[in-house]
């Protein structure tokens, strides 16, 4: 039991920490730096706004304005806007390299890419009044990402380019709130372009992931430990694991291994209450939706559930081996799903 315990509470600083998987002991530069700071990094120019929730939170929105091969910046550029998924942050859309990272794909292709944080997450842990460490700042679900936090950021990216529609990508959670907020409010859904649903998480009915299960079951313990604040908060030792243990040859196997626990192995591919029910049908949004049968979170016989309920789906590619995080970081990402995203949004320009 303990050692569950133990493998879900490192399960964040093993995903999101950039040196987890080197065999080496150097540490990637990147590790400690923030998301404006990675994108400086390589060259790309960045813009960073904190937005205001309608219920208080403070979220940090993130935008490419352009790539390094499209410098003119004074050109309008149609807006894709990428959300993260579960557990993680906009860092997500640029930790790879460049030339396998869709915030700066999409950038040098010639787009004006935004990247939102969901409240809670890194980079989203700020609110008017409420204390971070407090019951009530984390007294939210998907329900309060769906209504408040997707609306502020998309109507803040829509006022500040001037733009009327825009291109949306999300992955795992940034593709359930999405289903909740174009199926829920149609003032948000006719802004939006086209949907791009990248390992679509509407159901976890047929989940496979065994650490999910087991923390269902658990959440009593796993709640004792964490109380009604902030879930596997990101700490000095979180830090430690993640940047100096595991990049060891000794504890690399294991911190590669937990992480595949969840998302569903694939190394050779990998670069190192109830919720209210939803009706996905009432979605008008034109939609595209790639998976992989090797997901665990996001189960092959769930998103074939979900692709039957959605009325405007006019498109879909399942990846026979691709994990739930192949999609982010897997070395073959931009041929098997980044090129065809953009020759999607090419056609319907």
């Amino acid at each position: 039991m303990w050692c569950i315990f133990m493998v879900i509470y490192f399960m964040v600083p093993l995903g999101t920490t950039h040196g987890v998987f080197q065999s080496r002991r150097s540490i990637n530069p990147e590790a400690n730096m923030n998301i404006s700071q990675i994108i400086s990094y390589w060259g790309y120019p960045d813009e960073k706004y904190d937005i205001v929730t309608e219920d208080g939170y403070i979220l940090g929105l993130y935008r490419i304005p352009y790539g390094k091969t499209n410098n003119n910046n004074s050109a309008q550029r149609l807006v894709v806007y990428l959300q993260h998924g579960l557990l993680t942050s906009a860092s997500s859309w640029i930790s790879n390299l460049p030339n396998n990272s869709l915030g700066f794909v999409l950038a040098d292709a010639g787009y004006d890419v935004w990247m939102g944080n969901s409240r809670g997450s890194t980079w989203s842990r700020k609110h008017k009044y409420l204390k971070t460490n407090s019951k009530e700042f984390w007294a939210f679900s998907f329900d309060e990402m769906a209504k408040y936090d997707l609306p502020a950021s998309i109507d803040f990216v829509l006022k500040q380019t001037g733009q009327e529609e825009i291109f949306y990508i999300g992955h795992s959670q940034g593709t359930t709130i999405a289903f909740i907020a174009f199926s829920t409010f149609p003032k948000i859904a006719e802004r939006i372009k086209i949907f791009f649903a990248l390992a679509p998480v509407f159901s976890i009915k047929h989940t496979k992931c065994p650490l999910l299960k087991m923390a269902y079951k658990l959440k009593s313990i796993i709640k004792a430990f964490s109380g009604d604040e902030d879930f596997l908060p990101k700490t000095s030792f979180n830090k430690f694991v993640g940047s100096k243990l595991c990049p060891l040859p000794i504890f690399n196997k294991i911190c590669v291994g937990n992480l595949f626990m969840i998302y569903g192995y694939d190394q050779k591919n990998l670069n190192m209450t109830t919720s209210p029910s939803y009706d996905v049908t009432n979605m008008e949004v034109p939609t595209a939706t790639w998976n992989g049968e090797r997901d665990l979170l996001a189960d092959p016989e769930d998103v074939e559930t979900l692709r039957s309920e959605i009325k405007n789906h006019f498109y879909h590619k399942t990846i026979s081996y691709y994990n739930h995080i192949d999609f982010l970081f897997g070395m073959d990402a931009y041929d098997q799903v980044y090129r065809e995203i953009i020759d999607i949004i090419q056609v319907n320009l």
